[in-house]
């Protein structure tokens, strides 16, 4: 035989060699959930090691992933029921949770990139990315909450702001809301094909999110479909995005593939709470082993993910699976 592949997996080294896919610190954003309170820290009973911080711990987490090379963070409020409305008027007020974890983490570590997440559900007495009106998810009138929440965030030093509703035309008014502003440097990152997935349940929990009656079908894309994900991403381009996001990512990268072929923005791709939980689960009970975590990393970087949001992140550089 002339032709043997197996001479380029003979040996550690070759193998580095020839690795087509890398995988670094630099590819990673850790989801972290903050609670009101001081030194709070509770664990996630759905997602084993993932906690939910007061602000005082949330630099502490923080600092301890800067250490390791970990360096963007993409911030979850959970907020008290009480503080609820039709209008989430919480997402935007002056000195709420969330703008001042958001201002915290800048402050202290200016290095650090923060991702932050637009979207009316953790502060909707609904539970809905939109407003509610006699049963409808209404998109035009959203767009404005979605507006405030995004200035409000960039004013308090976020990096990338991440519209995660699914309301039609969000991206160009974000945009021109932060450009008109002052902010032409802050970054969009849009959840361009995020599916109606039944892969966010522990997500929910964590903050008590899910919504309150119906679903969210007529705004999340159909698990079923590809092609509609090609017409979001066009409109996100055209209206701005410097990221287009999968979500979630394992049941989806082909989706995945399909944007990063199409498109010479980054994508990125959201490794959800369901994943995680499962994943987790199963290493628990020994019927998989851990190595099971990077190479569901890795096939996110191989369909073409240069950003990945993962609960993983500050475990796998933690253990030193990073090179």
């Amino acid at each position: 035989m002339l032709h043997r592949p197996r001479r380029n997996r003979k040996s550690a080294v070759i193998r580095d060699m020839v690795q087509e896919t890398h995988l670094s610190p630099s590819n990673l954003i850790f989801p972290l959930f903050i609670i009101e309170g001081q030194n709070q820290k509770t664990e996630i009973s759905s997602m084993p090691g993932i906690y939910r911080y007061s602000i005082d711990n949330l630099l502490r987490e923080v600092e301890s992933c800067l250490k390791l090379g970990l360096k963007s963070f993409d911030l979850f409020p959970a907020v008290e029921e009480s503080l609820k409305d039709k209008y989430a008027t919480e997402s935007y007020r002056e000195g709420t949770l969330y703008l001042r974890a958001i201002e915290a983490v800048k402050k202290n570590f200016p290095e650090a990139c923060v991702v932050t997440d637009v979207a009316m559900d953790p502060y909707s007495s609904d539970g809905h990315d939109g407003i509610v009106e006699n049963g409808e998810i209404l998109n035009d009138e959203t767009l404005e909450i979605l507006g405030k929440m995004a200035l409000a965030h960039a004013q308090s030093g976020a990096d990338i702001i991440a519209p995660s509703d699914m309301m039609d035309g969000r991206i160009g008014y974000i945009r021109r809301l932060l450009d008109d502003n002052g902010f032409t440097n802050v970054s969009l990152m849009s959840y361009t094909a995020k599916y109606a997935s039944a892969f966010y349940g522990p997500f929910r929990d964590a903050l008590g999110s899910a919504p309150k009656k119906g679903d969210k079908k007529t705004y999340q894309m159909n698990p079923a479909n590809i092609r509609e994900a090609l017409i979001e991403a066009q409109l996100d381009a055209e209206e701005g995005a410097d990221f287009l996001m999968v979500k979630p990512g394992l049941p989806y990268l082909d989706v995945v593939k399909l944007l990063h072929d199409n498109f010479d923005l980054p994508i990125a791709v959201y490794n959800v709470s369901g994943e995680y939980a499962m994943l987790k689960a199963a290493i628990a009970n020994g019927w998989l082993g851990e190595q099971t975590i990077m190479e569901t990393l890795m096939g996110f970087r191989r369909a073409g993910a240069t950003a990945i949001l993962t609960y993983h992140a500050k475990e796998v550089l933690e253990k030193g699976w990073l090179k």
